[in-house]
């Protein structure tokens, strides 16, 4: 199973941006797939997830209302709509898949792609 990230760029602040992540390959049934990010001197540290059984979503605190995360079944791709951008949610985003059926935490996901630049200028 191999991720593919997309989407990054610099944004202003209140402004928009969506992140694709293709997923190639069939990770084990009833996987999650998710987001975190990682800014400069931080953890990483969870976004947001989608379950492939039931398409029930989860976000952090700081990103809910703001933040939507969707998948395209068809297309093996998963996006995430990021709205109304801060300067804190600068930071690489990961495309992320749980095996484990673990949703929060971050260092259960064992199928991480790599990172795509969020940078949101105020």
């Amino acid at each position: 199973v191999q991720l593919q990230a997309s989407g990054g760029g610099l944004v202003q602040a209140g402004g928009s941006l969506r992140l694709s992540c293709i997923v190639s390959g069939r990770p084990s049934s009833n996987y999650v797939m998710g987001w975190s990010r990682q800014a400069p001197g931080n953890e990483r540290e969870f976004v947001a997830a989608i379950k492939e059984s039931d398409n029930s979503t989860f976000y952090r605190n700081s990103v809910k209302g703001r933040f939507t995360i969707s998948r395209d079944r068809a297309k093996n791709t998963v996006y995430l709509q990021m709205d109304s951008l801060k300067p804190e949610d600068t930071a690489v985003y990961y495309c992320i898949v749980s095996t484990t059926g673990y949703v929060y935490l971050v260092n259960r996901y064992d199928i991480w792609g790599r990172g795509t630049q969020v940078t949101v200028s105020s």
